[in-house]
């Protein structure tokens, strides 16, 4: 190993490294492609941190002048980059290297400066990398090696098409080091492609999955399940704590209710700007914040040395996702807690997902008040003030307190003062429980009957507000409301009827001349249902009732039908009335009596009837008088026009009949053309004059 990359490793305290350090700094492997896999917290950024210094520094112990970068490392979000780079930043410290940022949501300019003045190793996010490399704002022509972290995270985001055009870009001969906690097919694939002869490394500790978390899994009530995330927070007082959700408004929800009760907390989602995101997660690494409200953005790769639980609010999507919101906390050794919140109606899936991740956890109930309370009396009995020697400065003030008050009246300000630290713990409701409370009793209450009913349209959700309104009631003042057909009955609080009244005035009057009695009991109300049912009430006014089935009761005899009679009388009633009209009633034709022989042939030169007395005969075509002009189909058949052949265009005949010029046809007469004449067809009033437009979009002007 290089000398200045040994001694970074113990002054960061490294004595031994871990499973995948130790597999990726094997010598044969110095100048190999590397795919590897291995769990959250084993230590993946240091591991590739020292697979790639002999292909950067080889013999050399420090860098040379920064110019175009000699490395390249994609990580998906940009917590983990700025984590990334803070990691090689210490790695490489001794060994002169620059190492420069480029994510999303930071100053692009300010990273384009950074550029220009030169890298050794450049961390940065696909999109924003992306966007520098069309800019021409970074070289990749001196590349040795490119780190894709997290690889498969990336490509569920959807970098695809990202990543590839990097590879693209980046020197052929280069090392692409591949480091993923799981390898799917979509990884594989990508590997094939862009990697030469890789070298897969799967470390022994991928078969146990998250030996050093304790699962546990919550059985919470519906309406419990913030509570119950209030009653794990203060249970296992963690020194540091995420909170998964699966939504940005589940998030700030939760930093507001948890804000409110005292609890240090920060936020991290996808809306928060990286300025923002970058000061959250400083805050739990400096003690400001313990509790982190957090979207999936926070599962993969943030490292808090201090966490100790992850709460999932929202059980993940799938199995990975749970593996690493999980694998935030029992990193590098440490022990942690991952505690699932399942509502009834989510056990199933919760199983379904511990399945699938290959984990066991401890099915229980959430913390309860006393539990809670029991786990704090243990914490203050175990504090070490308990054995610690008073301050010298608070000597004299030790002194006077016991001589002022008494051991009892230390012991509980002590006590007092220590809860007031801490918010207090929720009682939480059984889970097993059903989701409605029973109604709390209405007290003493006074009935009033109102004039309006079933029959005039009265309904409670029409009753209540009008009862509110005018009689100056809120509706918890209301009980119960009856609907008859005719009236309605509504009861009301005994203390606030006398107001009731008194707001209604000596007309009672509430609405519409609907006028409101108070009555000196409660009224008579039928029960079970309606007098009737649907077919309404019996002539007797008893209700129609389907007797209760017996099977011991004897059958009905049977219905025998009498015999039909044969009497005339009888068969008259089943005669059907004749009658003298036809059985179609349908107006006859003027000539329906005529022979067929005398009946005048179906034929357009059937003659007119005559004309009424009185009326001017119409000019025919032929000049006569007396009628209208002859249709085209007779002009066709007959007239002048049959003595010539028609011409063709170039003015021979053609065959067919003979056709005569206008003046020939009509001898000097007014004529109408022929059909086929494009002069006669129709154009409407309107657009007689104007000059059509075809071709442009403008529309011509008329000629003056």
């Amino acid at each position: 190993m290089i000398k200045t990359i040994a001694d970074a490793l113990a002054a960061q305290g490294y004595e031994t490294l871990t499973a995948v350090q130790e597999a990726v700094t094997d010598p044969e492997l110095t100048d190999q492609d590397l795919l590897v896999s291995a769990q959250t917290g084993s230590g993946k950024t240091v591991a590739f941190g020292l697979a790639i210094a002999p292909t950067l520094l080889g013999t050399d112990e420090r860098f040379g002048p920064a110019s175009s970068p000699l490395a390249l490392v994609i990580a998906p979000t940009r917590e983990l980059a700025m984590q990334v780079a803070r990691e090689l930043s210490w790695l490489y410290a001794q060994a002169g290297a620059v190492v420069t940022t480029c994510v999303g949501g930071m100053d692009q300019r300010t990273e384009r400066r950074a550029l220009d003045r030169g890298a050794h190793i450049v961390v940065a996010t696909p999109g924003r990398l992306c966007d520098h490399i069309k800019r021409s704002n970074i070289d990749l022509s001196e590349l040795r090696a490119v780190i894709l972290d997290e690889a498969d995270e990336m490509l569920d985001m959807g970098f695809r098409e990202e990543l590839e055009f990097i590879l693209d870009e980046a020197p052929e001969d280069r090392r692409t080091l591949l480091f993923s906690a799981t390898v799917p097919a979509a990884i594989a694939k990508l590997a094939k492609s862009y990697q030469r002869d890789a070298q897969r490394i799967a470390t022994v500790g991928e078969a146990k999955q998250h030996a050093d978390i304790e699962y546990r899994a919550l059985n919470v009530h519906p309406r419990d399940t913030e509570n119950a995330i209030i009653n794990v927070l203060r249970f296992y007082e963690a020194k540091n704590a995420i909170v998964f959700c699966n939504t940005r408004a589940a998030v700030a929800r939760l930093t507001t209710k948890f804000t409110n009760r005292g609890f240090s907390v920060v936020a991290l989602s996808g809306e928060l700007s990286q300025q923002e995101r970058t000061n959250a997660l400083q805050a739990l690494r400096d003690g400001r914040a313990r509790v982190c409200i957090a979207t999936d953005v926070a599962a993969r790769g943030i490292d808090l040395p201090n966490l100790e639980l992850v709460i999932h609010a929202d059980l993940p999507s799938n199995a990975d996702t749970l593996l690493h919101r999980s694998g935030r906390t029992g990193r590098a050794g440490r022990k942690g807690v991952s505690a699932l919140i399942v509502p009834p109606k989510m056990k199933t899936k919760a199983n379904r997902l511990l399945g699938w991740a290959k984990l066991s956890a401890t099915w229980d109930a959430a913390p309860s008040a006393t539990e809670v309370m029991a786990a704090d009396e243990a914490r203050l009995l175990s504090d070490p003030a308990w054995s610690n020697p008073a301050p010298e400065d608070a000597a004299g003030f030790v002194a006077s307190l016991t001589e002022k008050f008494t051991p009892e009246q230390l012991a509980t300000a002590f006590v007092n003062l220590y809860r007031a630290r801490a918010s207090a713990p929720e009682d939480l409701t059984d889970p097993g429980s059903k989701d409605e409370r029973p109604r709390p009793s209405f007290g003493p209450s006074v009935w009033f009957s109102v004039s309006t009913g079933r029959n005039d349209g009265a309904e409670p959700r029409t009753l209540l507000p009008m009862v509110c309104n005018k009689g100056d009631l809120t509706k918890d003042d209301v009980g119960a409301i009856r609907v008859q057909q005719d009236h309605s009955f509504v009861e009301i609080l005994a203390s606030s009827a006398d107001k009731f009244m008194n707001a209604l005035g000596p007309d009672r009057v509430i609405e519409d001349d609907t006028i409101v009695t108070r009555l000196d009991k409660a009224p008579d109300l039928p029960r079970g249902p309606k007098p009737g049912g649907n077919r309404g009430p019996k002539p007797g006014g008893k209700p129609h009732r389907r007797p209760a089935y017996d099977p011991d009761a004897p059958s009905a005899p049977a219905r025998s039908r009498p015999a039909r009679t044969e009497s005339p009388a009888a068969e008259a009633r089943f005669e059907k009335p004749k009658s003298d009209k036809p059985k179609f009633d349908k107006p006859k034709h003027k000539h329906a009596d005529k022979p067929k022989g005398e009946r005048p042939p179906k034929s357009h030169k059937t003659e007119r009837s005559p004309m009424k007395p009185g009326a001017k005969p119409k000019p025919k075509s032929n000049g006569e008088e007396g009628g209208r002009p002859k249709s085209k189909a007779v002009w066709k058949k007959d007239g002048p026009k049959a003595d010539a052949p028609r011409a063709g265009k170039d003015g021979k005949p053609k065959g067919g009949k003979p056709f005569k010029s206008r003046e020939e046809n009509s001898g000097g007469a007014k004529t109408y053309k022929r059909a086929g004449d494009p002069s006669k067809r129709f154009t409407p009033p309107n657009k007689i004059g104007k000059p059509k437009n075809k071709g442009g979009a403008t529309t011509p002007r008329r000629d003056k």
